[in-house]
Formats: structure tokens, C-alpha cells, sequence
């Protein structure tokens, strides 16, 4: 099976895992706040690739460790990811109207709605951790993991410094600034999604830190593919809104060197990735074809 098959066929077994969990996890129904119920399932059956908790059961399986051991972790990633999504479409941040090929949240529910389905999400995700993980000392780990991936030091604290380089473009601005954004902004939570897989599964700590490297290495990577995707695709293979990111003058790899050089940027980012799976003791074939496959895919994707 070729590489790119290999990750989409993978992509697409972790998503039904990951999906039959939410759909079981999420209020089907609440008579006191039913519209809070449908905003919250709303952006989350929107689909996506479900790339972060994909990466999680991946590396959970890499190191010998069950899905059932990483599936709440799984979950939980992929509604602080989807909380995300719906606070950065806001006015207030990116004024986006089109998510995952569909109205954003606000344009269907309101702002108010929106912003407290965002705020749901991001408390379930924790509730998740801390009931349904079946090790207790490893769910505290999980949910420090999350939280600092997720918070002032990571994805929360990487948009606000996204938002205070807004109309700066690529003017007096070096590539230590927008790599430190993109490592919080995005990269955090992909980082933790590698590295909490690992330690969902009890992976010692030279696995933790191999995967650990491959997960920072991706998660650039991922974002430096999102910056050139903005300047070169369309909303029909997006599902989202292109060209945003010069229209706002964001600060990007594009902005600033090129898409041809933010092209290069990323295959050294995922060379780094996968470099780092060489150091990863114990990895088996199938393993670190999986692992490589998906480093392939994240870097080569059309959306």
C-alpha cells in the first residue's frame, strides 16, 4: 500500500472510532438548553479529518498500547480543537462564514451560542479525561498535558500573538516570531496528541521524547501546509474560506518568504519528523510505516 494510501485509509478507520465515541459522549438532547446541545454536535458532525486525535491512537498503538487506553484523550483533542474553531470564526477573530464546507457556527446559532458551545466543548473535554480514562494518575497527566497544549502557554497564548501581528505582514517581522506562533498556535496540540498517545499507552521515557520531537516537527509543519494551502487552493477543496491570510495581512510563511520557500520549510519539517522516529526505540514496521505515512500526508494534503 503506497504511503499517502496507507495514512487515508488510517485517517478514515481512527475517524469512526473517534466519531462512534463523540456521537456516545456528546448530549443528544437537553430540555433546558436544547439549542446548546444541536450547536455543540453541530460543529462537531461538520467532520474534518480528525487528524489530532488520529495522531494520538496512532501513537498509542506505536508504542503497544490499546485505542481504548487513548480514546478519551482522543476525544477530548478533538473538542478542544473543535472549540477552537468555532471562537476563531467569530467576528471577533477571523469573521469566517464557511467551517468544514458549512456556515461557521456563529452564522447558524448566533455569536452568544456559538461562544458557549465553544466554552461546552472545552469543559467536556476535561470531564472526558478525568471520568473515562481508565488510569486515574493518567488522566491527571492527560488533562496537564491538554491544558498546558491547550492554554496561555500553547494554542490560546499562540492566537493572541497571531491576532497582535495582524497587519503586520511581513514587515519587520523575523522567522523566530511566526515560528514561535505557529509552534503554539497549532503546533501545541498536535505535539501533545503524539506525545499523549505515548503516555496514554505507559511508553517509556525514550518513546515519549522521540515522539515527542516527531510531533513538534509535524505540528510546524502542518501549519506551514495550512499558511501555503490559504495562498494556493479554493473554498470548494478547502471548505473554508481561502486567501484570508493576505487579505488580513497575516503574519505567515507565505508572507514572508514565498510559497516556493514555505514549500521547502515544510519538507525539512517533516524530514525532522521523521528523523526523530529513527530514535524511537521498539517501533515495528508497521509502526513506523504508519507514522511516516501520515508525516507524508500532513505535509502533502490539498485541505
Amino acid at each position: 500500500m503506497a504511503a499517502s494510501d496507507l495514512a487515508r485509509t488510517f485517517l478514515s478507520e481512527a475517524r469512526g472510532i473517534v466519531d462512534a465515541a463523540l456521537d456516545a459522549w456528546l448530549p443528544a438532547d437537553d430540555p433546558r438548553a436544547p439549542r446548546l446541545a444541536e450547536a455543540m454536535r453541530y460543529s462537531v458532525e461538520a467532520g474534518g479529518k480528525r487528524l489530532r486525535p488520529a495522531l494520538a491512537l496512532a501513537a498509542c498503538r506505536a508504542v503497544g498500547g490499546r485505542d481504548t487506553d487513548v480514546l478519551p484523550f482522543a476525544g477530548a483533542l478533538e473538542l478542544i480543537h473543535t472549540y477552537s474553531l468555532i471562537h476563531d470564526d467569530l467576528p471577533a477573530m477571523d469573521d469566517d462564514d464557511l467551517r468544514r464546507g458549512r456556515p461557521t457556527s456563529h452564522k447558524v446559532y448566533g455569536e452568544a451560542q456559538a461562544i458557549l458551545a465553544g466554552d461546552a466543548m472545552h469543559t467536556l473535554a476535561f470531564e472526558l479525561l478525568l471520568t473515562q480514562t481508565p488510569d486515574a494518575s493518567t488522566a491527571c497527566q492527560l488533562g496537564a498535558l491538554l491544558a498546558q497544549a491547550s492554554g496561555h502557554d500553547g494554542m490560546v497564548g499562540g492566537q493572541v500573538d497571531d491576532l497582535a501581528a495582524e497587519g503586520a505582514g511581513a514587515d519587520g517581522v523575523d522567522v523566530e516570531r511566526l515560528e514561535s506562533i505557529h509552534r503554539r498556535k497549532t503546533g501545541a496540540l498536535l505535539t501533545a496528541s503524539v506525545r499523549g498517545g505515548a503516555l496514554a499507552a505507559g511508553a517509556g521515557p525514550a518513546a515519549v521524547d522521540a515522539l515527542t520531537r516527531y510531533g513538534t516537527a509535524l505540528g510546524l509543519a502542518f501549519q506551514i501546509a495550512d499558511d501555503v494551502l490559504d495562498a494556493t487552493s479554493t473554498a470548494d477543496v478547502l471548505g473554508k474560506t481561502p486567501g484570508k491570510d493576505a487579505a488580513d495581512a497575516k503574519l505567515t510563511y507565505v508572507a514572508l518568504e514565498g510559497v516556493d520557500a514555505a514549500r521547502a520549510r515544510c519538507a525539512r519539517e517533516t524530514e525532522r519528523a521523521l528523523e526523530a522516529l529513527a530514535g524511537l526505540p521498539g517501533l515495528d514496521g508497521e509502526g513506523a510505516a504508519l507514522l511516516t505515512s501520515i508525516a507524508h500526508f500532513v505535509a502533502q494534503r490539498d485541505r
